[in-house]
């Protein structure tokens, strides 16, 4: 199964507990509709990421999808525009993030 992995920042001033609050209570809640998503979770960075310590990312997204086109297509129905209106309206910085998308290597 694909997996896309999100590498966020804050935008200036916004307190890191509003947005994790906001992801208890309604991005993980929208994300477990979307039919195209098996798994989703986001984890706050806790040190440095050696490396890269001046880019300023604040938390990591896992989402293990079913399939990419779909989950294409789940963003782009009007809940999935929801939230990623209010996703980048009130919380994350989009310049500064960085997604990838992955596939397991399996044993």
């Amino acid at each position: 199964m694909p997996v896309r992995y999100v590498m966020t920042t804050l935008k200036p001033g916004v307190n890191p507990a509003d947005y994790e609050r906001w992801l208890r209570e309604y991005d993980y809640k929208v994300a477990k509709t979307l039919p195209s998503i098996i798994s989703y979770r986001t984890h706050r960075i806790t040190g440095p990421i050696t490396g890269a310590e001046g880019a300023g990312w604040n938390y990591i997204e896992r989402i293990e999808v079913r399939d990419v086109e779909q989950y294409q297509k789940d963003l782009a129905s009007p809940v999935g525009q929801e939230l990623i209106r209010q996703l980048y309206e009130n919380y994350l910085d989009r310049p500064k993030n960085i997604f990838f998308w992955s596939e397991p290597i399996e044993e």
